[in-house]
């Protein structure tokens, strides 16, 4: 079976400190991309000229620039700046690829982490997002991030070509990297986040803002999608158990309604999202909210 072609496309900014760690784990890949995008979105740190060091030292790595300045981080995440920088980077691909996968810069992988991948989508088909599953560290020990298990992290997220165009069509939004899992299974596709295949994530979901203003944002990003109330409130207290800065998703998601943001503009998606938090449809599944 001939391994399918993969090409990585990295937004970041001002990631000095950990883009040189992910280009030894990219360089150290059995299966290697044909293509390694790094978008940097406004760096002023000096991460540009590692960028450029690795473009010239590798023909398959490429460093484009969004021209953006180094704005807010709290508004780039809300206006879907990364998927904006995600895009240019699929955009100045030299050729279709087989999976493009967004990876952020502070992730690293074992060295047959994309072999693996490759070979599940190969085997599957229908697989038309996938990923590994998160670990990050604390107190010295790593340990992987339960989520669902149709989630693939965005931090290493990978879609099959076939999803190109849906990618293309997503609006910049907070929450657009739950919008793209609806919209690939309305087409027929599942989603994966592979328990058994692991990256590790060195900066922690919420670090950079701090984590009140994380499940704040968790909470607008629920508004966007459409989310029902009642089961955004579950969500939260469930999540409260392990942290209890997660209950800022229910003051996100309040903010947002009373504010009037809006919501994703798709029906069908909206439809879906809905449909699968109805409380029997939950309570038959079991799956954790």
């Amino acid at each position: 079976m001939t391994a399918l072609t993969y090409a990585i496309v990295t937004p970041a900014r001002n990631e000095r400190e950990n883009l040189g760690r992910l280009a030894r784990s990219v360089l150290a890949q059995a299966h290697a991309p044909a293509w390694w995008i790094i978008v940097d979105d406004g760096s002023d740190d000096g991460m540009e000229a590692i960028a450029a060091e690795l473009a010239a030292s590798h023909p398959f790595i490429r460093v484009v620039s969004t021209g953006q300045g180094a704005d807010r981080l709290e508004e780039g995440r809300r206006q879907g700046r990364d998927l904006e920088a995600f895009r240019l980077g699929i955009r100045r691909l030299p050729a279709p690829v087989d999976v493009f996968v967004k990876v952020d810069a502070d992730t690293s992988f074992d060295g047959d982490y994309f072999a693996e991948l490759m070979r599940r989508f190969s085997e599957q088909p229908d697989l038309g997002i996938g990923g590994g599953s998160c670990w990050e560290e604390t107190g010295g020990e790593w340990s992987r991030v339960k989520v669902n298990a149709a989630h693939p992290r965005g931090a290493s997220r990978a879609y099959r070509w076939a999803l190109y165009d849906d990618v293309m069509a997503l609006e910049p939004s907070l929450g657009w990297d739950g919008v793209d899992e609806v919209m690939a299974e309305l087409r027929g596709y599942t989603t994966c986040g592979f328990t058994d295949l692991a990256f590790r994530h060195h900066r922690k979901v919420g670090e950079r803002e701090g984590r009140l203003r994380a499940g704040s944002a968790l909470g607008r990003q629920a508004w966007y999608m459409g989310y029902r109330p009642t089961y955004l409130v579950l969500r939260a207290l469930y999540r409260a158990r392990r942290n209890v800065a997660s209950i800022a998703m229910v003051w996100g998601y309040a903010a947002a309604a009373v504010g009037g943001e809006p919501r994703c503009s798709h029906p069908l998606v909206l439809d879906r999202v809905r449909s699968e938090q109805r409380l029997r449809r939950l309570l038959k599944s079991r799956v954790p909210v």
